[in-house]
């Protein structure tokens, strides 16, 4: 059990599922509580509060909220706030990502996308910030190697974790010296559900990636863990975990 992590308390958001529930184990696992924020994943959620109280009780809690109403974020820092007696740290994981070629875009998709990958986690932070000031806590955003190299049919969501590494640079000048701000850039890490890449294009992906593998979801767990208990001078930056793959994009 890292003794950096041990008793802090981190939201996680996303975190019922893939990247999300991995990143909430592993700062469970080294002493951290967890506020695990879910949107409509409710039974996975809980299975994660049942299995991380039966290791720690009262470790875990967790809390639902659609991430699109901006008026409810405070509530939610608020109440994790209010249930652990202090926030050290906030994962901004929840994600939405698909297809929007041009000619298909209308304000449905600008809203879900971009509120998800930048409103959202802007909306937390500033919500969060006075808590993790008085923690010297820290927040973890993760965006994306497209934020810097587009991906060709997804205009809206590179642009949207564009804006969440420049946010994060934003954050980190604004919230200094007292909270750290960083981002993790996955790259391919688990395919999207939603077979939008079949296995050709899994392969070719792969093919381009140094490593010649995809990575796994502890990878972008560990880097989580570094950003927030051994990187006390890292602020400001955006951390590629993509097994080299932003080197041939």
């Amino acid at each position: 059990m890292d003794p950096s992590l041990q008793d802090k308390v981190v939201l996680v958001t996303g975190a019922a599922r893939r990247v999300g529930a991995e990143i909430a184990r592993l700062l469970h696992a080294e002493g951290a509580s967890l506020a695990l924020h879910y949107r409509s994943a409710a039974a996975e959620a809980q299975a994660l509060v049942t299995e991380f109280n039966t290791a720690r009780p009262g470790s875990a809690l967790a809390f639902q909220a659609d991430l699109l109403e901006s008026d409810h974020l405070p509530r939610l820092v608020e109440d994790v706030a209010k249930h652990f007696g202090r926030l050290d740290a906030l994962v901004n994981n929840a994600s939405s990502f698909f297809a929007t070629p041009i000619g298909s875009i209308g304000e449905r998709e600008w809203n879900d996308l971009l509120g998800t990958n930048l409103k959202a986690p802007l909306f937390l932070a500033q919500a969060a910030a006075s808590y993790l000031a008085v923690a010297r806590g820290a927040i973890v955003n993760i965006t994306d190697i497209h934020a810097e190299r587009p991906l060709k049919n997804y205009a809206l969501y590179c642009a949207a974790k564009a804006g969440l590494a420049g946010l994060t640079r934003a954050l980190a000048l604004e919230l200094g010296p007292h909270v750290r701000v960083n981002a993790i850039a996955p790259g391919p890490i688990l395919w999207p559900e939603d077979d939008s890449f079949d296995a050709a294009a899994q392969a070719k992906v792969v093919s381009r990636t140094a490593l010649k593998r995809c990575g796994d979801p502890a990878d972008i767990a560990r880097a989580v863990r570094y950003l927030l208990a051994d990187a006390p001078y890292v602020t400001g930056q955006v951390i590629a975990v993509d097994g080299g793959r932003s080197l041939v994009l």
